[in-house]
C-alpha cells in the first residue's frame, strides 16, 4: 500500500505544483512554442473529461467518476502485493485526485470546476500531468490484466491447450481429418 500511496501523492504534488505555475505564468500570454511546435506550453480550461472529452453539461458526471474511482483504488488497496500493480493503480488514483481537485476548487464552482490543462502537442488534445498519469495507469492496468498478473502478485494459470483434431478420424499429429480419396476430380 506504500508505493501506491507513494505514487499517487507524488502524481498528485507535481500535477498541483504544475497547474499552479502554469496559472501563474501562462494566463492572458500567447502560448510557449517549445522544439519548433512540437511541444506547446498553453494554458487552456477544460469542462471536460480528459482530453477535453464531454463539456460543461457533463462536469458533475465526471466528478462522480473521478470519486467512484478513488474510493474503488483505496478499498482495492489492502489486496495489491504486486508492484506493478502498486504503481498503476498509484498513477490513476494521483491523476483522477488531481483533477477532482480542479473540479472541486477552481471556477465555476464546487464540484463544477473547470481543470486547467496546459501541454499541447501536435493532432492532440490540451492535457495535464494527472491526465498523463491516468493514461499511463491505464495502459499499465491492461498489460498486467492482458500478461495475467493479478493484484496478489500471483500469475494467472495458463488455460489448458485446446484439444487437435476435429474428430474421431481426425489423427493426433494432423491437424485436419483426413478426406475420402476418389471421386469429384475436375476434368
Amino acid at each position: 500500500m506504500g508505493v501506491l500511496l507513494g505514487v499517487a501523492v507524488a502524481v498528485l504534488a507535481l500535477d498541483i505544483a504544475s497547474k499552479a505555475i502554469v496559472v501563474a505564468t501562462l494566463s492572458d500570454r500567447p502560448p510557449v512554442k517549445l522544439l519548433g511546435s512540437l511541444l506547446i506550453l498553453t494554458e487552456s480550461r477544460n469542462p471536460g473529461a480528459a482530453f477535453s472529452i464531454g463539456g460543461p453539461s457533463e462536469t458533475i458526471i465526471f466528478t462522480a467518476i473521478a470519486v467512484g474511482v478513488i474510493i474503488f483504488i483505496v478499498r482495492s488497496a489492502r489486496r495489491i502485493h504486486s508492484l506493478a500493480w502498486a504503481v498503476a493503480l498509484g498513477l490513476l488514483l494521483g491523476g483522477a485526485t488531481g483533477n477532482l481537485t480542479d473540479r472541486i476548487f477552481r471556477s465555476p464552482g464546487p464540484f463544477r470546476g473547470w481543470v486547467v490543462d496546459w501541454i499541447e502537442v501536435p493532432h492532440w488534445p490540451v492535457f495535464n500531468l494527472a491526465d498523463s498519469a491516468i493514461v499511463c495507469g491505464g495502459a499499465l492496468i491492461v498489460l498486467l490484466a492482458a500478461r495475467g498478473h493479478r493484484l496478489d502478485g500471483a500469475a494467472q494459470p495458463a488455460p489448458p491447450p485446446a484439444p487437435r483434431g476435429g474428430g474421431p478420424s481426425a489423427q493426433p499429429d494432423q491437424p485436419w481429418p483426413e478426406r475420402p480419396s476418389g471421386g469429384g476430380g475436375g476434368g
